[in-house]
């Protein structure tokens, strides 16, 4: 068996032109949706990130509010940018880059979860528990979109997660259970006794452990979609480096489905980040 890819920049393209489509919709009733960033100190990998978003932003219409802090400011200097961008009516949904090296957890609590477009604020992931509508994180958002615009089968479905971060695992885990999706989900770790096993068992494979090569052929049921979200960095005896995801390539002999690392995944979280700023901008002007 040789596995079909989950593509997930194919998916990324398809709904930037649906996206293109509302936000018109938007600026016939003279709203321009507007992403935020927030960008402590001077990390290369997130300035690349920071500034792929708003790459993206602009292929679509969406105006760009950009907020980049030198490396030594303080959590007071990050706040005041937050609360900033929380006034701004200009700024439909902002996000602050991680790390910052600051207390990550006062910046986060301080957006406004209506502006929350990582779905990552306490209230936000409340509303998640209890099954009320909010923002929700991107990464599973975009997991679930990807399965579905492939005709994954999810209703019914074991899934396996591998890994338990607040960003992907946790609440994946709650995004699949809910009756719109239907799965039933083991939540593996670093805890779990016989993490073969509950792999094997599973129809649709989640890993986001951050561990190389971590899911192997011999642990995939065949015929199975497995997903690969881990991203480390490999360092060769020559100095070299590299990044690897957590599923080995040997798996796509075994599943019928696959996601690439890179081009699965990581295009979908940049694909929700897209969409969830333009729901927050129809939430905003429904409510005008």
């Amino acid at each position: 068996m040789t596995a079909r890819i989950l593509d997930g920049k194919a998916v990324l393209a398809t709904i930037k032109d649906e996206l293109k489509g509302r936000v018109a919709a938007l600026a016939e009733r003279g709203v321009v949706p507007g992403l935020g960033t927030v960008l402590v100190g001077d990390d290369p990998g997130s300035h690349w990130y920071v500034g792929a978003k708003h790459r993206d932003c602009a292929e679509i219409g969406v105006t760009s509010i950009r907020r980049d802090l030198p490396a030594g400011s303080t959590l007071r200097e990050a706040l005041d940018v937050v609360a900033e961008l929380n006034a701004d009516p200009a700024c439909t949904g902002f996000l602050v880059q991680q790390p910052t090296g600051l207390d990550e957890f006062a910046i986060l609590s301080a957006v406004d979860p209506v502006k929350d477009v990582d779905g990552l604020h306490p209230t936000n992931l409340g509303w998640l528990v209890l099954g009320k509508a909010a923002p929700l994180p991107c990464t599973p958002k975009g997991i679930i979109e990807l399965l579905r615009r492939h005709d994954v089968p999810i209703a019914g479905a074991k899934v396996a997660v591998v890994g338990r971060g607040i960003t992907v695992g946790r609440p994946l885990g709650l995004m699949l259970t809910r009756r719109s999706e239907n799965a039933t989900v083991v939540l593996c770790h670093t805890g779990t006794r016989d993490l073969a096993a509950e792999v094997r068992s599973a129809d649709i494979v989640v890993a986001a452990a951050g561990v190389p090569n971590l899911i192997t052929a011999e642990m995939v049921k065949p015929g199975a979609a497995v997903l690969d979200v881990g991203v480390s960095r490999i360092v060769a005896e020559d100095g070299s480096s590299k990044v690897a995801g957590d599923v080995d390539p040997g798996v796509a002999e075994v599943a019928a489905w696959v996601s690439p690392n890179p081009g699965g995944v990581g295009p979908m979280t940049r694909a929700m980040l897209l969409t969830n700023v333009v729901e927050a901008a129809e939430r905003a002007a429904a409510q005008a």
